[in-house]
């Protein structure tokens, strides 16, 4: 098969690049090893960050998706193959194409390669128990497959694949337990972190895994503060119960085939996140200019990609900028938005959401963070329609209304969990931007606006001392995030239990899972704590094995203590010195 266009990947770049090609009637034919076009868009159920205008910021990633889907499909020059992989590149300018059964050998005049990016992991003690994922492999099962893959679940990762992930997990139903971040900040953009501190969710800086421990399956996770050189810090253990450890430490480009055919000699591209890891938005945009460049390779009278565009990618591939400390409105009157984002990101869906322009963001740098201006050149004020509460793609602006009563506001906030989950009458916790708590509040309203694509809007009646500040409504009580009373390594069953009479973890192991309660039993059986020492050492670590076990300290029966905790010859008792000589 000969194409002027093959394009490897069906997600966000190679989508945006087979629009940009079709729509100027260039043939192209896309593969995808999936069964659906998105990639990971059609995994990603939250709003998106970036610009309204050209990425569809304010959208869902699974809306998206459906976008530039629908865009192929209405351009007769573009081809799909889905459920076919890219095998190979070879030096005669062919890859090759696992179609269904069928292998191909496509020929094409222009490659472009949009793969994406795989997932980085970690070692550590336990980390192929079952229980351990990726991230990409959690979201599949949880937004896509609607599968329930956790009931308490640990985040070992604080960048936007971690923090998103475990705004997913709550959304359907899993208690998240805490999050881990080596670093002294998280990574991602700090919307995403304060949505889920306010949430109820624990989150741990300048912290690491040590292990994660189980009987064939997670039971626990052990975290501990890492100094300067990420080095865990001996005695700041913690450990958690949790039955799924989610791994989001980074990505790695997937950009094999496009080296291969660049040493081959091909005219080969590269977009997205196999050319450099971004969000999805600077993808989508890649793919855009990706596609004007290769039909200009192509020698189709198209002009040269807009410096324009440029420029807007690079805004899209920006890190997350400088945090500015957070401003609350002064004023108790009227009714005006609180913007709870201070962070430098790029975003402008609350701009376009006010209709009177009342919500401004720098047009030359979307990067800037909002401001509010009380009244337009018109004359027009804010009337409280809310449009900017349910578009904010991070949940971080709250409407506060005096207009009914000055001393106890109507405070609205976005909600993205099932309307049954509150009702009307309920006394809630309210938080702050960092997620630390105000004080309750009752709901006094629920709405879900037309338009507000499955946001709910809660209203709350809140004391005015608070009202400015609440950013946000507690949806996991705080016990879930409680660690064990103490660290619990998990011994090894042939570790050395008793040193002095040769007794392993695993034997006591055995007679606890037999139903041994009685610390003196398990002594009388095995002999443990029978040897010189007294039970000095060995005593501790059975108390250990039962709390590995899973077994309550009431339930067991502590052995008896010897009376003295020295070694002592039976001669000192008699009042025989050393060196008597009939002593």
């Amino acid at each position: 098969v000969s194409v002027p266009v093959l394009i490897i990947g069906g997600g966000p770049a190679g989508l945006s690049a087979a629009a940009e090609l079709g729509a100027l009637g260039i043939r192209v034919l896309l593969v995808d090893d999936k069964h659906r076009l998105g990639g990971k868009l059609v995994l990603q159920t939250h709003r998106f960050f970036g610009s309204v205008e050209a990425v569809w910021a304010g959208h869902r990633g699974i809306d998206i998706a459906e976008i530039l889907a629908e865009r192929i499909r209405a351009l007769p020059s573009v081809e799909v193959w889905l459920e076919s992989t890219a095998l190979a590149v070879f030096r005669d300018g062919k890859v090759g194409v696992l179609k269904g059964d069928e292998y191909v050998l496509v020929r094409p005049d222009a490659l472009l390669v949009a793969t994406g990016a795989r997932e980085r992991s970690l070692v550590f003690p336990g980390n192929t128990l079952p229980g351990v994922y990726g991230a990409g492999a959690f979201q599949t099962l949880v937004n896509r497959d609607l599968v329930r893959a956790a009931r308490r679940l640990f985040i070992i990762g604080g960048g936007n694949v971690g923090l998103i992930a475990g705004y997913h997990a709550l959304q359907a139903g899993i208690a998240v337990v805490g999050l881990a971040e080596a670093a002294p900040t998280c990574g991602g953009y700090k919307v995403h972190r304060d949505k889920l501190a306010r949430l109820g969710v624990p989150i741990y800086t300048s912290h690491s895994i040590v292990r994660a421990d189980g009987r064939g399956e997670v039971e626990s996770v052990t975290i501990a503060r890492v100094d300067k050189d990420f080095r865990p810090i001996p005695g700041t253990e913690r450990t958690f119960a949790c039955d799924t450890v989610l791994i989001a430490v980074g990505l790695d480009p997937v950009n094999e085939l496009y080296r291969r055919a660049r040493e081959f000699g091909m005219r080969a591209f590269v977009a997205g996140d196999a050319e450099e890891i971004a969000e999805a938005s600077a993808a989508i945009y890649g793919g855009r200019i990706a596609g004007r460049e290769i039909a200009r390779a192509l020698g189709y009278p198209v002009d040269e990609v807009p410096e324009e565009w440029r420029e807007t990618q690079r805004v899209l591939k920006s890190r997350p900028g400088a945090v500015a400390p957070e401003q609350i409105p002064d004023r108790e009157e009227g009714v005006f938005p609180v913007f709870h984002c201070t962070q430098e990101i790029p975003c402008n869906p609350c701009s376009h959401a006010c209709r009177f322009g009342l919500i401004q963001i720098d047009p030359r740098d979307i990067r800037r963070t909002p401001r509010f201006v009380p009244q337009n050149e018109r004359g027009r004020r804010c009337g409280g329609c809310a449009r900017c509460v349910v578009n904010c793609p991070g949940l971080a602006i709250t409407l506060v209304d005096y207009r009914r009563d000055p001393y106890f506001p109507t405070v609205t906030v976005p909600f993205e969990f099932l309307k049954d989950t509150i009702r009307v009458g309920d006394v809630v916790t309210v938080l702050d931007t960092e997620g630390h708590e105000l004080g309750e509040a009752p709901v006094e309203g629920l709405t879900a606006p037309e338009g507000s694509d499955r946001t709910l809007l809660v209203r709350i009646r809140a004391p005015k001392h608070i009202a400015r500040r609440i950013a946000g409504i507690r949806v996991q009580p705080p016990a879930v995030g409680a660690p064990l009373e103490q660290y619990v390594p998990q011994m090894d069953d042939a570790a050395i239990l008793c040193r002095c009479n040769r007794v392993t973890a695993g034997e006591v192991r055995q007679l606890i899972r037999q139903g041994y309660r009685d610390v003196n039993q398990i002594k009388a059986v095995t002999g443990a704590g029978m040897g010189a020492c007294g039970g000095k050492t060995c005593f501790s670590l059975i108390q250990q094995l039962f709390r590995e076990e899973g077994v309550a300290p009431d339930e067991v029966v502590p052995s008896t203590p010897r009376p003295l905790f020295v070694e002592v010859e039976l001669a000192r008792f008699a009042g025989v010195r050393e060196g008597d000589g009939d002593a």
